[in-house]
C-alpha cells in the first residue's frame, strides 16, 4: 500500500508558479506550510505585503501528514511548565494555545470555509497508574483550562483513568490551508538557499525583504541561532481504519503503547509507534498498529497509512520569535514537538503581532533566545552525543553484511566496490547505491524499512532510496555510489 494520507487522497491544491526574477517585500516567509501560510494570511489582513518561498508545493511537507488535533492538551506538559518555568510562564503557553483554537473557529466561521471542522473532547488516558492525569489537572485547571477527569471512556479497552480537555476540535487540515492560501502570494519549486541580511536567495532570483519568516519546519542555517544542536527530530505512524469503533473525542495514552486515537468521518486515525528519526532499523511500526488495531476490531480495515515528522525542542517548548540576537529582522516558528497544527496557529498570531508593532517583544515562554532551564542543559548534552556518535558511526563502524546477502526489497548500510554505502535493491534486484554521509554535517544516515527511506539520526534529514531528498535541514540530496 503507498504511504499517502487521507488529506493529500481527498484534496488537491492547484499549483503556484515559481520564482520569476529578482523583487522587493515587506516580508518573506520561507515555507507553505500551515504556519507559514497562516502567518502570511494573518500579515496580509494587516495590509503587511507578503510573499511565501516553498521549496515544493503548498502544504507538501508536514501539514500533509498530521493526524490534525487542534487542542491545548499536548500530553503531560502543563505540571512541568509550572516546574520548569514558573506560572507566569506557563500561564503564556497555555493562554497562546487556547487563542489559537479559538483563532481557528473565528477564521473557519468568518470564511465559511468547509474543512469538516469539528469541536469535540480531547482526553488523556493511563493504563496503569491515574496519578500523573491526577498532577496535570491540577495544574491545567490553574492555567485557566476546562476539563475534568473522569474514570469512563469510548475506547475499546479499560483504562485506569483519564482527562477530559473541553472544547477542543479536528479538522481537515489541506482543505483548510487550500481556503487560507487561495489569495496568497505563493511562489512554489523555489527553494530558498540562504539568508543574508535582507537577502532571500533562491535558485531562480533573490528576494529583498524588510523581514523574513523560517516556517520551514527545520531552520536549514546552522548559524546563528544554533538549532540544530538545540532541536532533535521525531516519527510517528498512523493507520486510517474503515470499520473500526466510532468514537466522538480525541485520545492518547500517557503509558503503555501510548496509542493515539481520532475520528474523521466514518474513518478511525490510529497513531503510535513513535522514534527517533534515523532509529528504526527493525522496522514493523506499521505492522504494530495494524496488530493494534485488529485486537480491538478483528473486522477492521486499513483505508491508509502515513508518517510524521517532528521537531522537539531541549525544553519541549517550542521556538517562536526573533531568530538570533544578531537578526532582529528574522523571526523563527520551530520546535513544534507532536502539536504543529495548533502551534502553528499559535506562532503565526504571535510573529504577525511582533512584526507588525502591536507587541514589542516576544513571550518569554516561548522565545528563541530563552535561558534553556537545568534539564534542558542536560539534554543538549545528549544531543551533542548523539551527533558525535553519527560522525563516528560514519567513519568507524563496518558495513552491517555483504551486498549479495542483501534480499530483495530490503535496504542496509553495505560494503561495495570497496566502499561504505548504502544500498537498496528494489524488487526487480536492481541495486540503487547512495553515499551514506549525511549532507547537512556528515553524520551516517541509517535505513527506514518502514518508509524505504535514509534518515539521519542526528538531526533528522531524510532522503527516499534514490537519495532525493524529503525532509530538511539538509538542502541537497545524498550523493549516487
Amino acid at each position: 500500500m503507498e504511504h499517502r494520507s487521507i488529506w493529500t487522497e481527498e484534496t488537491e491544491l492547484p499549483q503556484r508558479q515559481p520564482l520569476e526574477k529578482d523583487t522587493k517585500t515587506e516580508v518573506a516567509v520561507i515555507g507553505a506550510g500551515l504556519a507559514g501560510v497562516l502567518t502570511a494570511y494573518l500579515l496580509e489582513k494587516q495590509g503587511v505585503r507578503t510573499l511565501i518561498l516553498e521549496a515544493g508545493r503548498t502544504g507538501c511537507g508536514q501539514t500533509k501528514n498530521t493526524t490534525a488535533k487542534i487542542t491545548v492538551q499536548h500530553g503531560l506538559i502543563y505540571g512541568r511548565l509550572l516546574e520548569d518555568f514558573g506560572e507566569e510562564k506557563a500561564r503564556q503557553y497555555a493562554e497562546a494555545n487556547l487563542q489559537a483554537v479559538e483563532q481557528y473557529k473565528r477564521i473557519i466561521r468568518d470564511q465559511a470555509i468547509e474543512c469538516d471542522f469539528t469541536e469535540c473532547a480531547a482526553y488523556l488516558y493511563a493504563m496503569a497508574d491515574p496519578a500523573p492525569l491526577e498532577k496535570e489537572w491540577e495544574a491545567a485547571r490553574s492555567l485557566g483550562i476546562e476539563g475534568a477527569l473522569c474514570g469512563e471512556t469510548e475506547l475499546p479497552f479499560p483504562v485506569k483513568g483519564a482527562l477530559r480537555f473541553d472544547h477542543q476540535a479536528h479538522f481537515h487540515p489541506l482543505r483548510f490551508l487550500k481556503a487560507l492560501a487561495q489569495d496568497l502570494n505563493i511562489c512554489e519549486e523555489t527553494p530558498v538557499r540562504t539568508v543574508e541580511g535582507d537577502q532571500v536567495v533562491t535558485d531562480r532570483g533573490t528576494v529583498r525583504a524588510e523581514r523574513v519568516v523560517f516556517a520551514c519546519h527545520y531552520p536549514f542555517l546552522n548559524a546563528p541561532g544554533f538549532y540544530f544542536a538545540r532541536m532533535h527530530q521525531e516519527r510517528s505512524y498512523v493507520v486510517a481504519l474503515e470499520n473500526a469503533g466510532q468514537m466522538e473525542g480525541m485520545y492518547l495514552g500517557i503509558d503503555g503503547e501510548q496509542l493515539s486515537f481520532r475520528p474523521q468521518g466514518d474513518l478511525l486515525l490510529l497513531g503510535g509507534g513513535g522514534h527517533r528519526t534515523g532509529e528504526n532499523s527493525a522496522g514493523g511500526r506499521y505492522t504494530g498498529l495494524e496488530e493494534a488495531a485488529r485486537r480491538y476490531w478483528p473486522d477492521c480495515r486499513v483505508r491508509a497509512m502515513w508518517s510524521a515528522q517532528d521537531c522537539m525542542t531541549l525544553d519541549h517548548v517550542p521556538y517562536i520569535g526573533r531568530y538570533s540576537a544578531a537578526t532582529p529582522d528574522w523571526y523563527v516558528a520551530t520546535g513544534f514537538g507532536k502539536w504543529g497544527m495548533t502551534t502553528s496557529m499559535a506562532a503565526a498570531t504571535l510573529l504577525c503581532d511582533l512584526i507588525t508593532g502591536k507587541t514589542a517583544e516576544e513571550a518569554p515562554i516561548f522565545s528563541p533566545q530563552r535561558w534553556q532551564q537545568p534539564s534542558a542543559t542536560a539534554q543538549m548534552m545528549k544531543e551533542g552525543t548523539q551527533a558525535v556518535k553519527g560522525l563516528t558511526r560514519r567513519v568507524f563502524k563496518a558495513p552491517e553484511m555483504d551486498l549479495s546477502a542483501l534480499p530483495v526489497g530490503h535496504g542496509g548500510v553495505v560494503e561495495w566496490k570497496g566502499e561504505k554505502v548504502g544500498v537498496y535493491k528494489d524488487g526487480e534486484g536492481k541495486v540503487h547505491a547512495v553515499s551514506v554521509k549525511c549532507p547537512h554535517l556528515g553524520c551516517q544516515v541509517e535505513w527506514n524499512p518502514d518508509e524505504k527511506s535514509w534518515d539521519c539520526p542526528c538531526h533528522g534529514s531524510r532522503f527516499d532510496y534514490q537519495g532525493n531528498l524529503i525532509d530538511n535541514p539538509a538542502q541537497e540530496g545524498l550523493t549516487h555510489a
